[in-house]
């Protein structure tokens, strides 16, 4: 695999910045600045996609819901039907009598996944949700026979 090729750049920063750059660069390990700014224009690279609308992305919509909600786990599950193309699998966890961890892996373009996580969060019983999207995307799944 080539490495890919390098540009420079020349920045100006004032010296607080610099300096909370460069206590991040330690802190975390980064082995340059370079990579610490290259992580960080990564993550802003990415979010600006993920409200682009149309660009295929990957991620999971991670709620947290009371799992003891009058039919609200049957909502849930209808929703992943109804967007299988979309919806890739669902890891449930539960934390306590009556909280319940789900994680559910999607993939397909981001102002549809912005949607399908919108309507699994705003559903009665989940107490917090949310759609963490990244850029880069799982092989190609077949959809379903219609």
């Amino acid at each position: 695999m080539s490495k890919e090729k390098l540009s420079r750049i020349s920045i100006s920063l004032p010296e607080t910045l610099l300096e909370g750059l460069d206590r991040m660069v330690s802190e975390r390990g980064f082995e340059s600045r370079s990579q610490a700014i290259c992580d960080m224009i990564n993550l802003q690279l990415n979010e600006h996609k993920a409200k682009q609308g149309n660009d295929l992305m990957t991620g999971t919509v991670n709620i947290m819901y009371n799992h003891s909600t009058p039919e609200l786990q049957k909502k849930l599950h209808r929703l992943q039907f109804e967007y299988i193309d979309e919806v890739i699998s669902s890891l449930n966890v539960n934390l306590t009598d009556t909280n319940t961890l789900s994680i559910i892996l999607v993939q397909g373009p981001a102002d549809k996944l912005n949607m399908i996580a919108n309507k699994m969060i705003t559903l009665r019983g989940v107490n917090y949700g949310k759609l963490l999207l990244n850029s880069c995307i799982i092989p190609p799944i077949h959809p379903l026979q219609k």
